[in-house]
């Protein structure tokens, strides 16, 4: 459109900048540091009690479950993600970008039974915000893949967070479907989103 300049990038990390009919906005992704992730079979202990369920991730391996970041590249997004693990510890640190597709995401291929149990709990510390755990069974419906989402808040210091499995939310790109329940036998893969 004529009168339309793009945006400009300000080495800011944190900025919005506004030109008529355009909003551009950075935010640093900070970090999420994930020290592991289990499966929960009930909620009968306080959150800082240590759990004896099964663990899924105990990233004591850089390359246990072979975690990628999927950026929103697909979309015409400019969000980066980066996951390194290391010291028991998964690192996911970058920069989402509003405009655009604005999500990253990080994600493990595993075929999990998570049948019979109640939630997720994660042991988390990065930057005062939300991210979601994305559990995906492969369901399809108007021939795309249903995401199965539920938020967690992240503080700076480290928390133990419970995601029970009846607060996933079923949505395509973003928006609420109706869907058969999640089928918790078949898991195959676990993803943290970032929007």
């Amino acid at each position: 459109m004529p009168g339309l300049q793009p945006p400009c990038r300000s080495p800011s990390t944190n900025s919005t900048e506004r030109r008529p009919g355009l909003r551009f906005t950075r935010l640093p992704l900070a970090f999420l540091f994930l020290a592991l992730l289990l499966v929960l079979a009930g909620w009968n202990k306080m959150p800082e009690e240590p759990s004896m369920s099964p663990m899924l991730f105990a990233f004591e391996h850089a390359d246990e479950a072979a975690w990628t970041v999927v950026n929103d590249g697909v979309m015409g997004g400019r969000s980066r993600g980066f996951v390194e693990v290391e010291e028991g510890t998964l690192r996911f640190s970058g920069t989402l970008v509003t405009r655009g597709g604005g999500f990253t995401l990080v994600r493990a291929p595993r075929a999990i039974d998570l049948a019979g149990h109640a939630g997720v709990e994660l042991r988390v510390r990065g930057s005062n915000r939300e991210f979601e755990l994305e559990l995906d069974d492969e369901q399809l419906r108007f021939g795309r893949r249903v995401s199965r989402r539920a938020p967690f808040m992240v503080s700076e210091d480290w928390t133990v967070v419970r995601v029970p499995f009846s607060s996933l939310r079923n949505t395509i790109f973003g928006q609420s479907v109706s869907a058969p329940p999640i089928d918790l036998s078949g898991i195959q893969s676990v993803a943290i989103y970032l929007a």
